[in-house]
Order: structure tokens, then sequence, then C-alpha cells
């Protein structure tokens, strides 16, 4: 068997790629910024965006009067993220598209790549609604539990969870699966492998034997991932699947390993440079996370027997999150370590799920996640400092090297996962 070589192999490599994309990075900064400029050029812009999010929210004046207010959350056509102020008797919006003037003058650059709050007034709502609206209200048709809509919703056009849901399934140790991520691309990827491939076969074999089947069929899902991640406006961690996906194809094809550090450093780098606005995303990160955990595993546990990969690695993965699981929700129930049967189960459930959907009976499983909700009512609030999480990582980035600093994040991880137990049992 040929061995797979390393992606870089000297010093020079590394320092060659680094300056590479330091070039890269440069120019993605300097069209960014002539982006802002051109938004900050004057008082006031009109753009349209989609309403992402619109919640009510009650503050106190300078005369100490209370007054409520809605808030809407927004995602420009040109990609950019920010926060707006509506009156109080604002009809429902979320979904829509709308044109508004937006007062973004005195925002700074760091605002500008991170999300900002503006005064803005809408000038016109757009009634025809989107594919998407479509698709979440035939998904909303299917059931007469609003909580349910909405997690199907979340699973299939990346619509945001009430922040009811977001608490319960936090405490279940599931917010994951709500958020379309790389672990959703791999069943998406398997699901198309699995019905392309015999008509690819097909027509190969009788019209043109002499194709890289391989590649030809990666194009094809590539594509048709790709129009779903614009569909769903580029969720970030959807983008750092999507483009270790593309990454780990092309090292492939070249003989070069998958499962290393390398690959995902590579992975990151590219996506940053070209994503600059990726630097300050929590998902991303998150994503990048989860993908590093289970890639530390591997390299270090490489010897052992597949089957016990196969089945540790999900515990691993659950146990090196669980800190920033705490630190960013800070809530913790006895069910919460189910989560680790909950994430091998929706390997079936995702699938299964479109596919009632698609013939009329999506209603199957409410039941189910009409008991899951519930059990998720029962929460603690277990806290977790910012100190611990920044030794938490520490811990794993040296286990890169070291096995023996390995154990000790595994010890330190295992010690607070006890103590999260006791402290709700």
């Amino acid at each position: 068997m040929i061995e797979r070589v390393s992606l870089f192999n000297t010093k020079r490599d590394f320092l060659l790629f680094l300056l590479i994309s330091s070039f890269i990075l440069f120019y993605s900064l300097l069209i960014e910024y002539q982006n802002f400029q051109q938004l900050t050029r004057f008082d006031s812009q009109i753009l349209e965006a989609t309403v992402i999010k619109q919640y009510e929210k009650t503050s106190l004046s300078t005369k100490k009067k209370s007054k409520t207010f809605q808030i809407l959350k927004l995602k420009s056509k040109e990609g950019l993220t920010f926060y707006t102020g509506a009156k109080k008797s604002l009809e429902n919006i979320k979904g829509k598209i709308v044109k508004l003037e937006v007062w973004a003058g005195k925002i700074s650059f760091y605002e500008y790549l991170t999300s900002f709050y503006a005064y803005s007034k809408i000038k016109y709502i757009y009634k025809t609604p989107t594919l998407k609206q479509k698709i979440n209200s035939t998904i909303s048709s299917s059931h007469v539990n609003q909580n349910i809509s909405n997690i199907y919703q979340a699973l299939y056009t990346a619509a945001p969870l009430s922040k009811e849901l977001q608490a319960t399934f936090s405490t279940l140790g599931v917010s994951h699966l709500l958020a379309i991520s790389g672990f959703h691309l791999g069943v998406l990827s398997a699901l198309l492998f699995f019905f392309i491939r015999p008509i690819y076969t097909f027509f190969q074999d009788r019209y043109f034997p002499y194709r890289n089947s391989k590649l030809d069929i990666f194009l094809i899902i590539s594509a048709l991932l790709l129009s779903y991640l614009i569909f769903l406006d580029s969720p970030p961690s959807l983008v750092r699947a999507f483009g270790m996906l593309l990454v780990g194809f092309v090292l492939y094809d070249r003989g070069v390993k998958i499962i290393s550090m390398q690959t995902l450093f590579l992975s990151v780098i590219l996506l940053l440079v070209f994503l600059p606005k990726l630097t300050f995303t929590l998902g991303f990160w998150l994503s990048v996370s989860g993908v590093y955990f289970i890639f530390l595993f591997l390299i270090h546990f490489k010897d052992l027997n597949k089957i016990w990969q196969f089945i540790l690695v999900p515990f691993w993965v659950y146990l090196l999150m669980l800190p920033f699981s705490l630190a960013i929700f800070g809530n913790f129930s006895i069910y919460h370590p189910l989560s680790i049967l909950w994430t091998t189960l929706f390997t079936l459930f995702y699938p299964i799920s479109i596919f009632l959907h698609v013939i009329g009976f999506g209603n199957l499983f409410d039941g189910l996640l009409e008991s899951l909700i519930i059990l998720g009512q029962q929460s603690s609030h277990v806290e977790l400092s910012y100190n611990l999480l920044a030794l938490h990582v520490t811990l794993s980035l040296l286990s890169i090297w070291k096995k023996s600093f390995l154990y000790i994040l595994l010890t330190f991880n295992l010690s607070f996962f006890i103590y999260a137990v006791y402290h709700v049992t």
C-alpha cells in the first residue's frame, strides 16, 4: 500500500504557504474595507435585507420610564449582519425581505466585520414569499405544535430557534444537532452519493467509461451542496464543513494524509483569509473545535481497533466539548449525557424525517420530540468560569504534541463532568 505524504514537508513550504495566505488576507480585508467605506460614506444607505430574528425588548428611558419595542436581526444581500429597532406594533416579518434606510455612518470597521446596531426606517416589506418561506410554511402545515415546526425549520432551512427551544436543547446537550453543520453535511453527502452513484454508473458504463467516476460524483455532490449552502445564506458552521470537504478531497486525490492537524489548519486558514468575517463567528469556531477533537483522538489512538474508535469517538467529543457548552449556555441536566445517544440516533432520524416530510407523514415523530422538549424543561445552572475554559483550550492545544497533556485534559474534563452531574443530582 502506498503511504500518504504530509502536507508540509519542510519549514520552507509552511512559510511559503503563510506568506501567500497573508497576501490573500490583506486583499480580502481591503475589499471588506472598501465595502465598509461604501456603507459609511453617507449618513444613511438603502439596503435590502432578510429578517432573521424578531423579538420584543423593554428598556428604561432617560426619564426612568419603561419602553417596549422590537429588535430585528437582519442579513443583507451583501452578507452584512446587523441589528436594528422597530415599533412595538410592527407585524411579524421574520423571514421576509425588507427595504430599509440604515443610519450606519458612525460604526467602526470592527463593528462592520462582526455585527452592529444601527437606527433604521423600514421603507417597504416585500409580500411575495421567498422559496425558504414557502418551505417553512409547508413544514408548519405538517405539525400542530409550533415548537415542532420550529425544530424542523431549523433542521432544513436553518431558521433560528426560539429562545425557549434554545434553552431546552442546550439543557439536553443537543444544540449542535439543531444548527446545520458538518454533521448534517456528512449525512446529506452520504445520501446524495447513495442515490447518484448507481445513476452515474449506469450512464458511465454505456457512454463515458473513460471518466473518473470519483471526481465526477464528487463535483456533482459539491455543486448540490453549494446550492444548498447558498440557499441557507451560508451558516458559518456549514461553510467550515463545505470548505473542509473541498480541501479534503483535493488533498486525498493527491495522496496527502487527511486525518492530520495540518489538513485542519490548512482548511481553517484558507477559509479565514478568503472570508475574514468568520474570525468573529462563534459557530465557526465551535465547528472547528469539534473536528479538532475528533482528529486529536484519531491521531493519538490510531492503533486502536476501528470498532472501538467508532464507539469511543462520540463519548470523547461529548466530554471535550462539554466546557464550551457550559460556558456558553450554562444549562445542564441529568439527561445531558444522553446527548451521546441522541447524536448517534440522529444519523438515522435526519434522513428519515426528510423522507417522511416529502411523502406527507412529517408528523410521525412529533410525539417523540414533544417528550424530548418536556425532558429539557428540567435544568440546573452549572457555571464554568472563563479561566477554566482558557485552561481547557490550552491543554487541548498542548495535547497535539504530548500524550501526557492529553491524559491531563481527559482527567480535567472527567472531573468537571462528575462535578456537573453531582450538581444536578
